[in-house]
């Protein structure tokens, strides 16, 4: 879960040691007790294993204030005097690399025990973006399946007759909870479901403009003289030169 938590901030940009940890602890929520003793073994195996590079970047050391009026005069002479500012210190910067990228996928469309883990559901959840779309879906309902089992073995507990006022009500809570749950996942399943659903065409057209329906086009329209009944195809209008048939024009 970690490599899997630390590869997919890395794909957003790069960050030192000092951001993963507080991305992982604060907008993540799922490592709130990662500690540096963790965190750094964790990226130098990804750096063994090639999945992230570590680059150099050089910074300026922090001047220390002194505390005093009298400190901060005598290092401005200092400074004034030429005398050499504090060496530059450099810490390391980590990126993600095309194998890690490959890594990453791999363990974020896993079908794993572990992932009936509400941690590692929430893991993959956060980063599902990434997934392809048939993916995705199948990761939710993997999760829904995962959580009517649970709620069927659950309400089999309630159901026994050995447990007490306060056993059965904590497993009561515990039914409520996945129930809970499962109707969360149940509209993320449809919203999710509709996101993929192929856009619809253009409405159908109304009834007599189908391609080569027939189409009436009313005498004495507003684009046509009033023939006051006559065939329209065969009607001469009023004061229009007549042809005699056989006779010349």
């Amino acid at each position: 879960m970690l490599d899997l938590a630390i590869l997919g901030l890395l794909l957003e940009q790069e960050m030192h040691g000092y951001e993963i940890r507080r991305r992982l602890r604060d907008e993540l929520g799922l490592f709130a007790n990662i500690s540096f003793g963790s965190l750094y073994p964790a990226l130098s195996r990804l750096e063994k294993a090639g999945a992230v590079a570590v680059i150099e970047v050089t910074a300026p050391a922090a001047i220390p204030f002194t505390g005093s009026l009298g400190g901060e005069r005598a290092g401005l002479r200092a400074r004034r005097a030429g005398t050499p500012r504090p060496t530059q210190r450099s810490r390391k910067v980590y990126r993600i690399t095309a194998p890690g990228r490959e890594r990453f996928e791999q363990l974020l469309d896993t079908d794993e025990p572990a992932g009936d883990d509400a941690r590692s559901f929430g893991l993959r959840l956060a980063f599902a973006r990434h997934l392809a779309p048939t993916a995705r879906l199948a990761l939710l309902e993997r999760r829904r399946a995962q959580l009517r089992r649970r709620l069927s073995a659950e309400m089999g507990r309630a159901r026994a007759t050995t447990l007490d006022d306060y056993a059965r009500s904590l497993v009561e809570h515990s039914t409520e909870a996945t129930q809970h749950d499962l109707a969360w996942l149940d509209r993320l399943i449809e919203a999710e479901r509709q996101r993929q659903a192929p856009h619809r065409t253009d409405a159908a057209p109304p009834a007599g403009d189908a391609a080569g329906a027939e189409t009436t086009v009313p005498v004495g329209g507003p684009n046509r003289p009033d023939l006051h009944g006559a065939d329209p195809t065969t009607a001469t209008p009023p004061g229009a030169p007549t042809t005699v048939k056989g006779s010349r024009p």
